[in-house]
């Protein structure tokens, strides 16, 4: 199944592209499901159907449901107590009843991933169009999965629990208390879930599609928004510009800004492919104005590949070769290049950090840190520079590690 991820700067009609988008897509034949990630239901007031966390049939083809965070911490929190009640009754602690809080911060965004997994693992549909939130969440959102299985295998490294038989003794020798069982549990099956999550967005069939109205604002937003997705390997397909003005008004007040929404225009197409999606005159509501937006159709999806079955390197496909493999030598000096896509990245907003056998990638307000495929883990970073667009790391093989050539 392939997943179509949806988001934009805040107020520039991302919702209803994705509204639009999932329902050209089931009109075409194919069978989709709209996820809605909003708070309140702005997926249902695009479609003209009321959505909540019960996924409704908005027409032949396409259904809709919306992330329910309250019932999922609620969930969450139950059976956290009931796994803890051995520790929670020894402590002499009284159970928390889920009815009287609300999710905490951060529970939100899990409750978001882990309905974005359920739906792209389901056989049910073909597409998943997901509404995700303004472009500076979204980034987070999909920063997380990776950044909590790094902290969790820090906190509580898997080969640990392989000596669990020794912790009591352990434990005595010390004189502290060790982890209990339980807790490495939940570290794992942490861990499983959201490697699944990490799985579905690094899939090749999975892609962001940005929304923007042109102008100032927008190229700004839509800058930082491709550097982030770039920096964690995410394909952008589309960019829809939004909300364009006859080219022939003759309004002298926008008249200025038919020619701004122009210059963005060409901006933008140096970098994406660019979809103009013209102004209705007023909020779209319901299918007949969504039909009418004509936003861009989805590819169908042809032999699928998930990302667990390219080569085991941890890194997103983005980041590698065009065949899958990690950086080949370079032909004229020996150094192995790494290239790094970060297109609208500026020399002055990197930074590079090399710790053992991890980089550490800044670009602007992003961070991320990798590992280092196996053959780089061997080598000296030589240097670096931006070009076209691409972060080229030059790594130079240590003759301490490699082999000697006869």
């Amino acid at each position: 199944m392939r997943t179509l991820l949806i988001t934009g700067p805040g107020g520039n009609g991302r919702t209803t592209v994705a509204a639009a988008t999932a329902l050209a897509a089931a009109r075409g034949g194919t069978r989709v499901l709209v996820l809605g990630t909003d708070r309140v239901d702005t997926l249902g007031a695009v479609l003209g159907t009321p959505v909540g966390a019960e996924p409704v049939e908005v027409e032949q083809g396409l259904t809709a449901r919306r992330v329910d965070a309250d019932a999922d911490f609620r969930a969450d929190l139950a059976a956290l107590q009931d796994r803890a009640a051995t520790a929670l009754d020894l402590l002499g602690a009284s159970r928390l009843d889920p009815e009287e809080l609300g999710p905490l911060p951060g529970a939100e965004e899990l409750s978001v991933l882990r309905a974005l997994r359920d739906a792209a693992l389901s056989q049910a549909y073909d597409l998943l169009v997901v509404d995700l939130p303004p472009t500076p969440q979204s980034l987070a959102l999909l920063a997380l999965p990776e950044e909590l299985r790094r902290c969790l295998r820090r906190l509580l490294p898997p080969e640990r629990q392989a000596a669990r038989a020794l912790r009591p003794v352990l434990g005595r020798l010390a004189g502290v208390p060790m982890p209990a069982e339980w807790l490495y549990e939940t570290a794992a099956r942490w861990d499983t879930e959201l490697a699944a999550v990490e799985a579905v967005l690094a899939d090749r069939d999975t892609a962001v599609r940005l929304v923007a109205e042109p102008g100032p604002a927008g190229a700004d937003a839509v800058r930082a928004a491709g550097l982030g997705l770039a920096l964690r390997g995410l394909r952008t397909d589309v960019l829809v510009a939004g909300r364009l003005l006859p080219e022939d008004v003759e309004d002298g007040r926008l008249v200025a800004l038919v020619a701004q929404q122009r210059k963005t225009l060409d901006e933008w197409r140096g970098t994406y492919d660019v979809h103009p999606v013209a102004h209705l005159g007023r909020d779209p509501r319901g299918p007949d104005d969504l039909a009418a937006l004509a936003v861009p159709g989805v590819p169908a999806v042809e032999g699928t590949q998930a990302w667990v079955e390219w080569p085991v390197t941890g890194l997103p496909h983005s980041w590698l070769s065009s065949s899958g493999e990690p950086p080949a030598p370079a032909a004229d000096d020996g150094v192995l290049v790494w290239h790094i896509p970060l297109p609208g990245a500026r020399r002055e907003e990197l930074d590079l950090i090399r710790r053992g056998d991890e980089l550490t990638v800044t670009a602007g307000p992003f961070r991320r840190t990798v590992p280092l495929p196996s053959a780089l883990r061997r080598c000296t970073v030589d240097g670096a520079a931006l070009r076209e667009g691409e972060l080229r790391i030059r790594f130079r093989p240590d003759p301490r590690l490699w082999p000697r050539t006869p």
